[in-house]
């Protein structure tokens, strides 16, 4: 698996030669492909060679495509990279209402539960108390939609009282930024096991390729919001450091089952645990628990 997350801002040429990844900038860079989790090509003046890009699929690599903005708008997925897609895909089909309700419960609760730990690292009690006995709440499918409530409460209490997710706001663009790297995560884990990532659990849009990487991105968003609360206030300028450190947050700690993993993989343990309830060999998920931002530790 790969640990080093790359962020390519001015506009190189990438190629690939005897499994590295050539960065052709006058310096001659070379990295093992194996040791790249994700990159984030950021400059519209990049020029990748089809190989090179061929090889990061091949490697799980998860490629960032940004647009204008320098905000990431497209993720490579791997195509039919499953040995069992079509039974993969029958499973997810398999489901009943009922279990999708107890599993986006699970989601909501955890995603619930991390922003009241997020909430608790800043030093809010309060807060952390509330949204604990919140989540306490969430009913089979969230049928009283108890996430949208403790969200409009939460982030008053994480950032202020004027703050808003429409507002014009540069935090708000760390946010998205750090958002879509796990959205993009969370597709090409769902994608590499199989899954249609358009169908969904509970998001249903016709328009949204991606339905379900929403779904199973929800308990993560709370790590992004941690690093932004701690990192940056309304004032800040989203710079490029801040930007190659959220892409850095796939490597954070969480706690996963009771054992502390690295988020990449800690979300990969989630994915393979939905696996396992779609095989109707278990009921519950694996989801990655919120605990202090650092960088995980391979022994």
């Amino acid at each position: 698996m790969g640990f080093r997350n790359l962020v390519i801002a001015s506009g190189v040429s990438l190629i690939s030669r005897d499994s590295q990844l050539k960065i052709l900038n006058g310096l001659g860079v070379s990295i093992p492909i194996e040791d790249i989790s994700s990159i984030i090509l950021e400059n519209q003046q990049i020029s990748i060679s089809l190989y090179a890009l061929q090889q990061l699929v091949d490697h799980d690599v998860t490629v960032y495509i940004c647009d204008e903005h320098h905000l990431p708008c497209a993720v490579l997925l791997p195509y039919n990279q499953h040995y069992v897609n079509s039974s993969v895909m029958q499973l997810q089909d398999s489901l009943s209402v009922p279990q999708i309700k107890q599993v986006w419960k699970q989601i909501v609760v955890t995603k619930i539960n991390n922003q009241a730990r997020c909430l608790s690292l800043k030093e809010d009690s309060i807060g952390y108390q509330h949204l604990s006995e919140l989540a306490k709440t969430v009913a089979s499918g969230d049928i009283h939609n108890v996430e949208a409530t403790a969200a409009r409460y939460y982030f008053k209490r994480l950032f202020d009282e004027k703050f808003s997710r429409s507002n014009e706001d540069k935090r708000n663009s760390a946010l998205n930024y750090g958002y879509a790297i796990m959205r993009g995560l969370v597709a090409r884990l769902l994608t590499g096991y199989g899954f249609q990532v358009v169908k969904g659990l509970h998001h249903a849009n016709k328009y949204n390729a991606f339905n379900l990487a929403d779904d199973f991105m929800e308990p993560l968003r709370p790590i992004v919001d941690l690093f932004v609360a701690t990192h940056m206030t309304s004032e800040d300028a989203f710079s490029t450091t801040l930007k190659r450190e959220l892409v850095d947050l796939l490597q954070v700690d969480v706690l996963s089952g009771g054992q502390y993993h690295s988020l990449n993989y800690g979300t990969e343990r989630m994915i393979q645990s939905f696996l396992r309830i779609c095989q109707k060999e278990v009921k519950t998920l694996i989801i990655p628990e919120l605990v202090e931002l650092k960088q995980h530790s391979y022994e």
